[in-house]
């Protein structure tokens, strides 16, 4: 392997460095640039990571945590004595009632006891993050300086040839071949990493409830659903591009977005169940008040349901989906364990805030754009055989396949924008969760919302001192103290207004 600049792949097309070929300093420094830019973003989040890890390390809880936690205690102050009472009677009694929130329970007393253990959760995934992104980052590099990727479309080549394929006249075909050798490979290099995370970390922090058949079984699932819905994706998004000419992008934006919304019906009615089980929520106070709540925000809400979230992991969640006037609300079956019926109202007064003030559609119509503009930068560099040549499809005597035509505009001319706009749009995820909570606390929610997410990041065990540059990069979510804080300032102002 040569590394002198400019660098080439050891596999090309042709057999052979190429160095000449490239005529333009796009051409000629396009794999180191990737590279320059892959280890750049890799050293950043590195660094980033390190000063998470360095955060888990505290061993003294976070005083402003404090503060704010032990001003909800003392908003409820008149049922924390017995309920005090009450946990200390079941410790006694129940030593594995130990590690559970009790619900009643003041909660500073149970966040202080839980620290440490969030500390040991947040310590060891950060540091397997750590090992993972570096090996996920030596793959990426070693495999654009050996040429993985015409590699590959080579061999995909070769087997379509035995069946009489050719890469000029059946390029789908070959290229879903291609795509079905890139998936195996990658599933058998994530694979050691998937199992250690799930049945090493999660397992030891108490989280995982999935057995190895389960998982696997899940594993295979997922392979089947990416070959029924990919293959034939990918095959019309090939066809629109061969059929759209010049202005292909226009019709590929349309296809993309018809794509979405199918996928958005049938993900939770035909995918999800695959995997999870769903009930209708039992008749009950529960249920009245979730409708009552709908009813008053002019929610078409349809149907509620339970899913047995606790089959695979004890994390708890809930979400809606559904088009036009047929929503639905699913709740956790862990949630519906770990907070009372008041706490889950608030928090799905939370998730109706985000309907009632757009950011689904918003999010939805961004993301539409996004892949439009994508599209279209890409149909302006789609003729650009500079790039495929540096990457190793230096045979001019054969066509550039599109979709490795795709795959490279998108890891290296588009990288950047992505990682940007990336970025813009966690900040916007979070600016739309304190707007939702906001609106939960207008609803008169304030309170149960506060205790209810301080229940849920007792039972995740989430960080409680995370790094302020570590969360403003990566967190959709923002922190608990900064959410909890939020909400008391917006209850202070009501009180005074």
């Amino acid at each position: 392997m040569d590394f002198t600049l400019p660098l080439t792949p050891q596999y090309t097309q042709t057999g052979g460095t190429t160095k000449a070929a490239a005529t333009t300093l796009f051409g000629q420094y396009a794999v180191a640039a990737t590279i320059l830019f892959t280890l750049a973003v890799f050293l950043f989040e590195a660094y980033l990571n390190f000063r998470q890890r360095k955060s888990y390390h505290k061993t003294d809880f976070p005083r402003e945590l404090e503060t704010t936690v032990g001003n909800i205690d003392r908003e409820t102050k008149s049922t924390a004595s017995a309920a005090a009472e009450k946990r200390e009677e079941s410790s006694k009694s129940n030593n594995d009632k130990k590690d559970k929130v009790d619900r009643n329970a003041p909660l500073l007393p149970q966040l202080k006891s839980k620290f440490s253990n969030a500390q040991s959760y947040g310590l060891d995934k950060i540091n397997f993050s750590i090992f993972s992104s570096t090996y996920a980052v030596t793959e990426e590099v070693v495999f654009m300086l050996y040429g993985f990727l015409p590699y590959v479309w080579d061999k995909a080549c070769n087997i379509g040839a035995k069946y009489g394929w050719t890469e000029t006249d059946n390029e789908i075909k070959i290229t879903l071949l291609f795509l079905g050798i890139v998936t195996i490979f990658g599933t058998i290099t994530s694979l050691p990493f998937e199992l250690y995370s799930t049945f090493e970390i999660e397992k030891k922090h108490g989280f995982n409830k999935q057995t190895l058949a389960l998982f696997f079984t899940d594993k295979l699932k997922g392979l089947a659903l990416t070959a029924v819905f990919g293959g034939p994706f990918v095959a019309l998004l090939l066809k629109i591009i061969f059929a759209g000419g010049d202005k292909f992008y226009l019709y590929v934006w349309a296809f993309t977005f018809v794509f979405s919304v199918i996928m958005m019906t049938l993900v939770p009615v035909v995918i999800m169940p695959l995997f999870n089980k769903y009930e209708k929520l039992p008749d009950g106070p529960l249920k009245d008040s979730i409708y009552e709540l709908a009813g008053k925000l002019s929610f078409p809400l349809t149907k509620l349901f339970v899913m047995d979230g606790s089959k695979r992991s004890s994390h708890s969640n809930a979400f809606m989906f559904g088009f036009m006037k047929n929503k639905r609300i699913v709740l956790f079956d862990t949630l519906m364990e770990q907070v009372s019926n008041d706490e889950i109202l608030a928090i799905l007064g939370h998730e109706l805030g985000h309907w009632k003030m757009g950011h689904t559609v918003t999010n939805f119509v961004v993301t539409q754009i996004y892949t439009g503009f994508m599209f279209y930068f890409f149909s302006l560099c789609y003729n650009s055989h500079e790039l495929y040549r540096a990457f190793g499809f230096d045979d001019e005597s054969r066509p550039i396949p599109t979709i490795i035509a795709l795959v490279l505009f998108t890891s290296t001319i588009w990288a950047p924008v992505d990682k940007t706009l990336s970025f813009i749009m966690t900040i916007h995820s979070r600016k739309c969760e304190f707007e939702a909570d906001e609106f939960s606390v207008n609803l008169g929610m304030s309170s149960k919302l506060q205790s209810g997410l301080c229940k849920i990041h007792l039972e995740n065990l989430g960080a409680m001192s995370p790094d302020s540059w570590y969360s403003t990069y990566h967190y959709s979510h923002p922190p608990l103290v900064e959410r909890l804080s939020a909400m008391m300032k917006l209850d202070t102002a009501k009180k005074l207004s």
